[in-house]
């Protein structure tokens, strides 16, 4: 382990690039910058020590006021397909990749300041972020972590009394990024759009190189092919696995979407309190576009658009061979994750249909999507008062006492008996596939609210309940239970 930034072992493999993928650009410091958060588990990545914080230059060096020896700060340019409208240029407007690091298990991580001032891809912005939105995305990428969905994560928060106008004047922040790569599928789109074939290929050789290296052996068009065939297999698991978790992402853009298939950008997110198939946690999307039930759909939009962007690399067939694949993928993903949040070990022909059934009882009832799966898993046919199983009340309560439940619950009991599940072993398997805690909504306004009264010690607080979601942490009870009832007037913008 290493305490401080400049021992780091920096390079920047993306600005070894020609300079028409970015711009060389200095971080701008933020006024009186402040350490909000510092999480240890981000920074063992680096092979930073936990204490890496203490050292008097680190705010200085993440903040941009003094250069950090051996980083190349570039702002990429990209474009993208946003709310299905095309957009020919956005790129990092408020975002500076400083370099990456090569950890000791060989593994490599971009670093990432966001909310550093402007770059020539600013357009209108003012190149800062505001502290609730590093907040929501520093909780965030931890939370889904925690769930063991592949994320973007963050190191640190700065915070400054800046002051920064959106919907209202908000308090200027910065967060500190993580990602094996920030390539995104605009990065390719914008090269594409100007019919410049030999930067889609240098980037996708680049992305090739660094991420996927055992496709380097094959000849150059079936390499090109098995990397899109790839991408779109990680993209429908990981939209499955935002299924599973009841996790809506609220802006997928295809500028938004990860070229190696991780969970990229989080704005106006949200993990479901109330099932509902048509879940909209971003008040910007009013059609619904990017809707909880829509996001599987979008995936494979995005897919074909990125598709369209490499047809110099790649042929029709190829192209449309990958694509027809990602629905068999994203079904076989869900497939595999209901189960295990079911605790089914064996397949019948009508596991799906069962699946559907609990999900169709909760949008019924507006039963809680967590809550209800999370009491489930204690659910156990074979033990109770000998006038019902035990856990059934606790299921009936979650899913809001819907009179469909305790049919649903017959025809689940007769499915584990016909598996003779052993129900102390399947409660165990349920209760590390269904999370007691989920980063909801209302959670994370808590810790803006205290953080932008001066309190930042909720931060990490949150960070360790999500973090480590299926643990019990008797003293955060409270997150688990029903949502207050304020929680339903929350909204989210693109500004979030």
């Amino acid at each position: 382990m290493t305490r401080r930034l400049d021992d780091l072992k920096w390079e920047n493999s993306f600005a070894g690039l020609p300079d028409r993928f970015y711009q060389r650009v200095t971080p701008t410091p933020l006024a009186n910058p402040q350490l909000a958060a510092f999480n240890p588990d981000a920074a063992a990545l680096l092979d930073l020590s936990a204490d890496a914080a203490t050292d008097p230059d680190f705010v200085a060096a993440i903040n941009g006021d003094r250069p950090i020896p051996g980083t190349t700060p570039v702002a990429a340019i990209y474009a993208g397909h946003q709310f299905g409208v095309w957009v020919p240029q956005l790129g990092d407007g408020r975002a500076i990749l400083l370099g990456e690091v090569t950890n000791g298990h060989h593994e490599r991580w971009d670093i990432q300041v966001k909310g550093s001032g402007l770059t020539r891809f600013s357009r209108m912005g003012d190149g800062r972020a505001v502290l609730r939105s590093t907040i929501r995305e520093y909780l965030a990428g931890e939370a889904m972590t925690g769930l063991g969905v592949p994320s973007t994560r963050a190191l640190a928060i700065v915070a400054s009394d800046v002051p920064v106008y959106r919907e209202s004047v908000e308090r200027a922040a910065l967060l500190v990024r993580l990602a094996p790569t920030h390539v995104r599928f605009g990065n390719f789109e914008v090269f594409a759009s100007r019919s410049m074939p030999d930067a889609v290929a240098q980037l996708a050789d680049h992305v090739i190189e660094r991420h996927l290296p055992q496709l380097l052996t094959l000849p150059g068009a079936e390499r090109y092919a098995a990397w899109y065939r790839e991408i779109v297999a990680r993209t429908a698991r990981l939209v499955a696995m935002w299924t599973a978790t009841g996790f809506t992402h609220g802006v997928l853009n295809t500028d938004n979407m990860s070229i190696i298939g991780i969970t990229l950008d989080y704005g106006p997110y949200g993990w479901m309190d109330r099932y509902d198939r048509g879940f909209i946690p971003n008040h910007s999307d009013p059609a619904g576009r990017y809707a909880f039930d829509q996001q599987p759909m979008v995936g494979l939009w995005n897919c074909a658009r990125l598709g369209e962007a490499l047809h110099s690399l790649i042929s029709e067939d190829d192209a449309l061979s990958a694509l027809e694949s990602y629905r068999g993928i994203f079904e076989g993903e869900i497939d595999r994750l209901m189960r295990a949040k079911l605790g089914l070990l064996t397949s019948e022909p009508d596991d799906q249909e069962l699946a559907a059934g609990f999900l169709a009882v909760l949008h019924a009832a507006r039963g809680d999507y967590t809550r209800s799966f999370r009491a489930l898993s204690r659910f156990a046919p074979r033990s109770g008062d000998g006038r019902e199983p035990a856990g059934a009340s606790a299921v009936r309560e979650a899913a809001e006492e819907s009179p469909a439940i305790d049919a649903w619950l017959a025809r689940y009991t007769q499915r584990l008996i016909r598996e003779d599940s052993d129900d102390v072993a399947r409660q165990r398997r349920m209760l590390q596939a269904n999370p007691k805690y989920v980063l909801r909504n209302w959670m994370a306004q808590e810790v803006i609210a205290a953080a932008e009264g001066g309190d930042f010690a909720p931060i990490d607080a949150m960070r360790r309940i999500v973090a480590s979601p299926f643990d019990e942490h008797p003293d955060a009870e409270r997150y688990a239970g029903r949502p207050p009832a304020w929680a339903a007037d929350l909204a989210l913008s693109c500004s979030s």
